[in-house]
This record gives C-alpha cells, sequence and structure tokens, in this order.
C-alpha cells in the first residue's frame, strides 16, 4: 500500500492518483473466490469490482492510520539497518 501511495505521489505526472490506482490494483489485491467460483460477469462483476476499488481507495488514503508511521519492510532505516 505504501508502494502504490508514493505511486500516487506522482498523479501531477502520471494522472495515477489514488482512485485511479485502486481501479486498477483492486481485482488483483482484494480478489474474490464468489466472482472466480461462479463466473460472474457484467453487471455483477462490475458491483463487485467497484466495491473492491473504494475499499483500496480507502486504505490507500489511511495508510498513515491504518499501518502507522513504519518504514517499507526492506527499507534501510535512519540510523543504519534494515526492517527484514
Amino acid at each position: 500500500m505504501r508502494h502504490l501511495l508514493l505511486m500516487a505521489s506522482y498523479s501531477s505526472q502520471t494522472n495515477m492518483h489514488a482512485r485511479n490506482l485502486a481501479i486498477v490494483w483492486a481485482p488483483n489485491l482484494l480478489r474474490s473466490k464468489d466472482i472466480e467460483a461462479t463466473g460472474f460477469n457484467g453487471t455483477a462483476a462490475f458491483m463487485e469490482v467497484r466495491v473492491q476499488s473504494i475499499v483500496v481507495e480507502f486504505i490507500l488514503t489511511h495508510v498513515e492510520q491504518l499501518f502507522g508511521d513504519a518504514p517499507l519492510r526492506g527499507t534501510a532505516r535512519p540510523g543504519g539497518g534494515d526492517t527484514r
């Protein structure tokens, strides 16, 4: 999520703000077994992806509140070392 938030910070150049990133990434991040198992298509699939994208957009706009301010895993912390 932090990586997607970083990508959203470049939205003035890429036009990939939180909403657009959520639309693109939601089906992968919140995969629905119901859609896969029943082969939903059309309106039902669209509604499911819409809900998924709303959830991902919410998470992206509240990353700090949800996950705190810890650095990304594998990135160096100030003062040395990494978080692995």
